[in-house]
């Protein structure tokens, strides 16, 4: 007997499809045919758009256009494109030699196509040696850190975060020579007991001195929330061959909420990375990762909209860290207090895995190893 069965449409196609006994290169002609995509182009020419429209109606996709675009109402129009992986590729080479801005259509499109995606994630543990974090589930200090970051490995966290300042919305600027009292016993007792060869550290901080003491004694990556602004931040990332994460933040934390406001806060934050990528670049600094700092000078709706529309920054090439764990745009949802945002945060993280996010910052490992797992093992079918 006949059985039809409505599939979910973000099967494992290719699985499916090898199942169905599909020989090897119709698999992929036809997993390319199963994914859709939509791209927003704005302010393209109107002679372009109708270029466009009528080249991917051609190969079977489609461009939403405004009403007036075919008589050309208006000189410039905002447009979606939707297409298959497969006519992405026929329309990445139809629109290359077209005019109206096509070929920066068609290279976009060819960089899209070129992302390469991972199943692979790291965990980072989130640990705070100071008394002003908004999260008291965080904070450590001496041997009590020790024993928490050595819990947080054992947890599958494969990332170690340390901070001696907190950046909530209105934390009190902290001096640097307080701020390196602060994570310099936590520092040395990770150096001695050699815990940096089993997780890589990380030293949440934009001043110099404590970058320079933390990178001479085993730690791998700076964590930095101006997102290189300091000249002398990128030279230390550069002479230690450290990786560098590039934060967004509009303002200062003691700024940064009050009314946050952007025009179109996806090209901003994008044209913002492109900025310090190439200024990282300039100072040698090889491994970047991008984090676009959620509730760093944004409100609600922005957070949301960055965490809906994450894979627009993978065509930059670099890994993305997300670093939503337990904090106010949860509370802005759902009424709660910091110690009761565990489910909330599973949920914003694991739609920025599913969405690209390569590294996840969080206060509950062992939750978030258990709840990727689960998420793994559902992609897979």
């Amino acid at each position: 007997m006949m059985k039809i069965t409505r599939l979910a449409n973000d099967i494992n196609m290719k699985m499916y499809l090898k199942d169905l006994g599909v020989d090897g290169g119709g698999i992929n002609i036809l997993d390319a045919k199963s994914k859709h995509f939509l791209i927003e182009i704005k302010d393209l020419h109107v002679g372009g758009a109708n270029i466009l429209k009528q080249d991917a109606l051609s190969i079977g996709a489609d461009l939403a256009v405004p009403r007036g675009t075919v008589i050309a109402q208006t000189p410039f129009v905002d447009c979606i494109l939707i297409a298959t992986k497969r006519e992405l590729e026929v329309l990445s080479k139809k629109e290359l030699s077209q005019p109206f801005g096509l070929s920066d259509v068609a290279n976009y499109i060819k960089k899209l196509l070129n992302i390469k995606t991972s199943q692979d994630i790291d965990v980072m543990g989130i640990i705070n040696a100071n008394e002003d974090s908004f999260f008291k589930g965080s904070r450590f200090s001496g041997s009590l850190a020790v024993a928490q970051i050595e819990k947080m490995i054992d947890e599958g966290a494969t990332i170690i975060d340390i901070g001696g300042v907190s950046s909530r919305p209105d934390s009190i600027v902290v001096d640097v020579n307080d701020e390196l009292q602060r994570v310099k016993p936590i520092v040395e007792a990770i150096y001695e007991n050699k815990l940096y060869e089993k997780a890589t550290f990380s030293i949440d901080s934009y001043a110099p001195k404590v970058i320079d003491l933390c990178l001479s004694k085993g730690f791998r990556i700076v964590n930095d929330i101006t997102g290189l602004r300091d000249d002398e931040v990128c030279r230390l990332c550069g002479e230690y061959n450290a990786t560098a994460v590039i934060m967004h933040m509009q303002g200062t934390p003691q700024t940064m909420q009050i009314d946050p406001t952007y025009v179109d806060i996806l090209d901003e934050i994008y044209s913002f990375f492109k900025s310090r990528i190439e200024k990282a670049n300039s100072f040698g600094i090889n491994d970047i990762i991008l984090d676009i700092g959620i509730g760093f000078g944004k409100k609600l709706d922005d957070n949301l909209l960055l965490l809906k529309h994450l894979e627009h920054f993978l065509s930059l090439n670099k890994r993305l860290l997300v670093g939503a764990s337990r904090k106010s745009m949860i509370d802005m949802i759902d009424k709660s207090l910091v110690e009761d945002r565990l489910a909330g945060t599973l949920a914003l993280h694991l739609e920025a895995y599913k969405k690209g996010a390569s590294i996840l910052r969080v206060h509950d490992v062992k939750e978030h190893i258990q709840a990727i797992k689960v998420t793994k093992a559902l992609q897979n079918i």
